[in-house]
């Protein structure tokens, strides 16, 4: 303990003046509990117990290399969740931990790691990196299109329900981007606070769908989803990287690499739609919706 016998025994005088009671008798054979002392040994011995699992527990949780990571909702379902385990493999003795929440975050006070934000890049105070800049595509179920009239124009995509971001203002910027006259059907139908849950609307067939390729690469590929009209539209947003700068921990370093590693080799910013449909009217070229 490291501590004299004298101060132990100083400090057993001063508890037994505390509680008004004696708690240890002197025999010839050494020193015995009393009766009141046996009485509490038991519990005592528990309490002390206690708090040396819990002191080990904070030595392990020290040791413990953790990466918390802040992005919203969509984002880590549809792109972040499903890539994890390659970081998880190639860094077995690091945990990840993924707060997917639309409100911001301070992340010096909330002791955030890594955010991942779709914006325009302006975020003074942090080391940024950028990610991607996703496009956007009209999608509907394949079943959907087979059934409901051809689309060979974007004016043909207002014969179809409309799937709503929840400003309405995806679809009728879409359309006026491709010279498409003002048409009220352009803002009418089911409204979804995230792309994740429009996604999953419109793989159940209720309509078509203006979404970012980064979440609907793999419903194409799955054939859950198909392209209503070869015709994407860029985004002026992209997704970023944010950290507070130099000093990293090397494990927070390893994962932000290997976002920038993912974010290279996502399937449809590899080229695989041509730009095709979108004579832009000039002023209305750039997507400018900032949802995500």
């Amino acid at each position: 303990m490291g501590v004299t016998s004298g101060a132990i025994s100083q400090q057993i005088r001063l508890l037994e003046q505390r509680v008004g009671t004696a708690l240890f008798t002197r025999t010839r054979y050494g020193v015995r509990l009393t009766e009141a002392g046996l009485r509490v040994h038991p519990e005592l011995v528990r309490a002390f117990d206690q708090i040396e699992r819990s002191l080990d527990n904070l030595e392990a949780a020290a040791d413990r290399k953790t990466v918390t990571v802040s992005t919203v909702p969509s984002f880590a379902a549809s792109w972040l969740a499903p890539r994890l385990g390659r970081f998880t493999d190639a860094h077995p003795d690091v945990e990840v931990r993924v707060e997917a929440s639309g409100k911001l975050v301070d992340l010096r006070r909330d002791r955030i790691d890594v955010a991942i934000r779709h914006g325009l890049g302006d975020y003074p105070g942090f080391e940024i990196r950028h990610l991607m800049t996703p496009v956007f595509l009209p999608v509907a179920s394949p079943n959907l299109l087979q059934a409901g009239p051809p689309i060979e124009a974007p004016e043909d995509c207002l014969n179809y329900p409309l799937l709503q971001d929840s400003d309405r203002a995806d679809w009728r910027l879409w359309l006026k981007a491709h010279d498409v006259a003002d048409d009220p059907r352009a803002e009418r139908g089911s409204s979804f606070d995230d792309d994740f849950t429009l996604i999953r609307a419109a793989i159940s067939g209720q309509g078509l769908a203006l979404v970012r390729d980064i979440y609907a690469a793999e419903e194409i590929a799955s054939g859950r989803l198909a392209l209503a009209l070869d015709c994407i539209w860029p985004s002026r947003f992209a997704y970023y990287s944010l950290t507070l700068g130099a000093g990293l921990r090397p494990e927070v370093e390893a994962f932000v690499a290997w976002l920038d590693e993912e974010a290279r080799g996502s399937p449809l910013l590899k080229g695989g739609y041509a730009l095709r449909c979108c004579s832009l009217s000039s002023g209305a070229a750039i997507m400018s919706s900032e949802q995500g």
